[in-house]
């Protein structure tokens, strides 16, 4: 009988930089704000890139774009808050209101000009816009909607990420000849960073080459996108989910419940969401909302890898199936095992019961 193979180790190929990538150095991360107002992923962000700079053993550098004026002075004190040595203010009176040709030629010009050999951003409608123009200008590598970044100790690569094959596989992507090395990163993927306050830097300002008459786009009116009746997963402390194990769309009724006594917002699988039990802007996933609550609550769901990638940084995760091996039971902090359908309605009642107890002591 002959042997079985044996899979051979795959070595990883070496790759010398070219010498004109050294100069590139430090670590950057985008700082996005709209009228004003910083989105949280920005910061997220910096708490990574300090990590990252860190092992690197450069600068982490915040960039903040807009009018010239206080605000962006405000942004800058805030990014040295949140981890960052330095920060590039880009200032100009066509950087009011985001758009993509102006905001993509200041970028541009500015990487040319201070060369950083990391360059994250969110992976918001923004982010997203602005990290493919600026990538594609530079004719440089970009990884979108990263899950994890690392450095490689042996060349110093940034090490990205993401889901692949509609989120059934991960894989780790590496930009080895070409810089800046970038990634966009979803909101609530990474930990939001305590702020230092004692914490100061240095402002170093960049004044683009921006001509308004040169800018075909104009901005006509801004109209505000009211969400007030939108379900606000990404800034829930409290999650309740639902999926196909529980068994029929009736059921769905139960995670409302629960959720209505924690006082929490309601998420589904994409299982669930394909059955047309609850509308799709509920759906948490790799297609779907990135959530990072203090408590998540699954009833139902399996636990497949597009499901994991959206919930996993949540602080607590309470599992409930009645298979037994289920994937979500590796890596939930509680397993209960058994009929969703009973133990919902359960929860319900404890819940319902200790909640009411604690409020009329507290009165």
């Amino acid at each position: 009988m002959a042997e079985p193979k044996t899979a051979k180790p795959i070595k990883k190929r070496k790759v010398k930089l070219d010498e004109n990538l050294l100069a590139y150095r430090g670590v950057w991360v985008f700082i996005e704000s709209e009228r004003g107002h910083v989105h949280p992923v920005s910061w997220e962000l910096m708490g990574q890139g300090r990590q990252l700079a860190d092992q690197l053993g450069v600068e982490l550098c915040g960039v903040v774009m807009g009018v010239p004026g206080p605000t962006l002075e405000a942004q800058c004190v805030s990014a040295f808050h949140y981890g960052a040595d330095r920060c590039y203010r880009v200032a100009s009176p066509v950087l009011a209101d985001y758009r993509n040709v102006p905001f993509t030629r200041a970028l541009t010009d500015l990487v040319n000009a201070y060369k950083p050999e990391i360059f994250m951003l969110g992976a918001t409608t923004l982010g997203r816009d602005l990290a493919g123009s600026v990538a594609t200008t530079l004719k440089t590598g970009l990884t979108a909607d990263c899950t994890e970044l690392a450095i490689d100790p042996e060349d110093r690569c940034l090490l990205s990420t993401r889901p692949t094959f509609g989120g059934s596989l991960l894989c780790t992507i590496a930009t080895l000849n070409y810089r800046p090395q970038m990634a966009t990163v979803r909101h609530r993927v990474m930990r939001m960073p305590v702020p230092q306050p004692e914490r100061s830097g240095l402002i170093v300002d960049f004044e683009p080459a921006l001509v308004e008459t040169d800018i075909i786009t104009k901005i006509l009116e801004f109209i505000p996108d009211e969400m007030r009746d939108k379900p606000q997963l990404p800034y829930a402390e409290i999650i309740v989910s639902g999926g196909k194990g529980l068994g029929k769309g009736e059921n769905f009724r139960l995670v409302w419940d629960l959720a209505s006594v924690l006082g929490a917002e309601v998420g589904a699988s994409r299982a669930a969401i394909h059955a047309g039990w609850i509308d799709a802007d509920r759906q948490v996933g790799q297609t779907g909302k990135t959530v990072r609550p203090a408590l998540y609550i699954a009833a139902g769901i399996s636990g497949a890898i597009q499901h994991r990638v959206g919930m996993e940084g949540a602080d607590c995760i309470i599992a409930l199936n009645n298979d037994p091996n289920a994937p979500i039971f590796d890596f939930a902090h509680y397993a209960i095992v058994g009929d969703c359908t009973q133990i919902l309605p359960a929860l319900t009642r404890t819940f319902g019961a200790y909640l009411g107890k604690t409020q009329k002591e507290a009165a």
